[in-house]
């Protein structure tokens, strides 16, 4: 009797914690609803350092300009031609949902009227003696975007904060708690004016590396920020007493574990703005990292930086024009959707709709077919967004492979969107089930495309069919099993690429690359297989190493690539851009050669915030 009564107790108690956590859990996710379907922000970098055009806030820490001359740039900021309505409507076009604006970097110049003691204000302290905040502010709100405000922890330029320079400390909070205090009781008074005059649905902290979450006392002012408002949303740089995961410049290659996250990224190499650098990506590029960060389920924060009178340079307008293009065409593609299919499943970018009854698949080239492995569920219809006059034919083998035919498809400059509808939730199979042709029966399919193809997919899958097969290295004196039926067409394609097919071994892993891929038996080369047309350069991410050379496999042409948001001083390698001239590309398939320094390092690791700017 005691055993059955003390399981009833148990039972009892297990649903009432189980009842208890779903109510805590539903507010919070609630709360998040509106960050998670918003999937594209703005994050706007505008302070004094825009008048000389230098590093916000860094150029004086790491002693590149003195802090007295660094601060000299408030009697240039003017902001005379600085229209809040103009920026929102911009902002509003390009499909943001919300923004994000510096309100005081660390640097410490606030661009509100701040009144909590020996704050340094655009208002009092600068040529523009006008309160710039509140006007933009007052137009997000005005046009339904949801507002952000960013706000730097540290202030370097405060006599009550203990770093000035990274040379220069005023004090060590250790032997001065009386100092900090007076601190922690400006940071946080500052808050608050941001938390009452603004109302804020998002803060975006930065700068707490340098004090632990006691020393900032930040379950406080998380306690005090939701007095303001519960349903306040702060990412993690608060000591990661936050909401959100905020990767820095590097798009994650694996996908970030946290339900929520961020990647806030520059059009160049600049935060706020700087007219010397012209190391912009082009719109294509942006779209293209757009399609990625929904393929993992995360939102774009793409900042822009303005001039020190409030004018948008014009390299930056054009992209978020562009982009403004591409979202209203897609938005049923973007706005609510959650991260996409395994890379076993489809190797390309997509996303699901939120029911999950809907399948996006973002394409960055134009070509003939699509193939998607392992589904438990077949499309119902399909279609490419925007283009009513493309037809597309579909048809799944047993194991649930889906071919889709694509035909008389317009396709997008940028990324072509196509929609798959099923009747209930999509499902798929993480175990991939296809039949094994022999070689002779590959070498007889007349379809050339959809042999290179199944090829390609092979070697990546580290199933190397050419072994043992009669294939030789120059891909000349081939001994390869021929009939009547032999496709000439795939012969002569295997002969040209036979570089990239003898012994080469099992490609990159999941997110390197949005495609199949081979490397060389000695680990140094990689082979990427490039499908139908690209509409831009093609993109590798997570490669540690140095690169002697590209070339395209069989014709002997070296092309250039392009290295984007590399840290010099940071381990975490940039985003390769390889732009294939398009008289180049192989009507069948093309295959890129990339020589390393050494064998092959990849990056996996977990992109964060960046606690360093030299």
């Amino acid at each position: 009797m005691k055993h059955k009564t003390a399981k009833a107790f148990s039972l009892i108690l297990m649903i009432i914690t189980s009842s208890f956590n779903a109510q805590n859990q539903e507010p919070e996710t609630k709360k998040m609803e509106w960050f998670q379907d918003a999937k594209l922000g703005i994050f706007i970098h505008w302070g004094i350092y825009s008048v000389d055009g230098i590093s916000e806030s860094w150029s004086f820490f790491n002693n590149y300009i003195n802090h007295e001359n660094y601060m000299k740039q408030l009697n240039g900021f003017s902001a005379s031609h600085y229209n809040p309505q103009d920026w929102v409507k911009l902002i509003k076009d390009s499909g943001a949902k919300y923004a994000v604006i510096t309100t005081k970097h660390h640097d410490g110049v606030s661009l509100w009227d701040s009144k909590a003691e020996k704050a340094i204000t655009i208002s009092k302290n600068s040529l523009a003696q006008k309160d710039v905040l509140t006007p933009f502010v007052s137009e997000l709100k005005k046009s339904g975007l949801k507002t952000g405000l960013y706000y730097s922890l540290p202030d370097w330029s405060h006599p009550y904060y203990d770093n000035n320079t990274k040379t220069k400390k005023r004090y060590d909070i250790k032997h001065d708690s009386k100092r900090w205090g007076n601190f922690i009781n400006y940071y946080q008074s500052q808050l608050n004016e941001l938390s009452d005059q603004f109302k804020p649905d998002l803060l975006w902290f930065d700068g707490d590396w340098e004090h632990s979450s006691e020393e900032w006392q930040a379950p406080k002012t998380l306690e005090n920020l939701r007095k303001y408002n519960p349903n306040i949303i702060i990412n993690s740089r608060l000591n990661t007493h936050g909401d959100y995961e905020t990767p820095e410049q590097g798009i994650p290659v694996v996908t970030p574990q946290s339900k929520y996250w961020e990647l806030c990224y520059t059009m160049n190499d600049s935060w706020g703005y700087q007219p010397f650098d012209k190391n912009y990506k082009t719109p294509n590029m942006i779209v293209r990292t757009f399609a990625d960060v929904l393929s993992m389920g995360g939102n774009l924060l793409l900042d822009i930086g303005p001039k020190s009178d409030g004018t948008i340079p014009s390299e930056q307008i054009e992209i978020l024009k562009n982009l403004g293009r591409w979202t209203s065409k897609n938005k049923e593609a973007i706005y609510g959707t959650t991260k996409g299919l395994p890379f076993e499943n489809y190797k390309g970018k997509s996303a699901l709709s939120k029911d999950g009854k809907k399948l996006f698949l973002y394409l960055e080239e134009a070509k003939d077919f699509i193939k998607i492995d392992g589904l438990n569920s077949i499309p119902q219809s399909a279609k490419i967004i925007g283009d009513h006059n493309a037809k597309i034919n579909f048809k799944a083998d047993n194991y649930g492979n889906l071919m889709v035919n694509l035909s008389n498809v317009k396709f997008d400059q940028d990324v072509t969107v196509i929609e798959l509808d099923f009747n209930d939730k999509i499902n798929f199979s993480n175990t991939i089930k296809k039949d094994k042709p022999s070689l002779v029966q590959i070498l007889e399919n007349h379809n050339s495309k959809l042999t290179t193809y199944q090829i390609a997919e092979e070697l990546h899958d580290g199933n190397n069919i050419f072994n043992t097969s009669g294939l030789t290295s120059d891909g000349l004196d081939m001994k390869l099993p021929k009939s009547s039926k032999t496709n000439t067409e795939t012969i002569n394609w295997i002969s040209k690429n036979a570089e990239a097919l003898f012994e080469t071994e099992k490609g990159l892993p999941n997110g390197h690359y949005s495609g199949n891929s081979a490397l060389s038996k000695d680990k140094q080369t990689i082979y990427l297989f490039v499908e139908g047309t690209p509409s831009g350069p093609i993109a590798l991410k997570g490669i540690k190493n140095g690169i002697a050379r590209i070339r395209i496999v069989g014709e002997g042409s070296m092309i250039d690539h392009k290295i984007y948001n590399k840290l010099y001083w940071s381990d975490r390698p940039g985003i390769i851009y390889i732009d294939i001239p398009k008289e180049r590309l192989d009507k069948s398939m093309t295959i890129i050669a990339i020589l390393l320094d050494k064998p092959i390092e990849l990056y996996r690791e977990k992109v964060g915030a960046i606690e360093n700017n030299l």
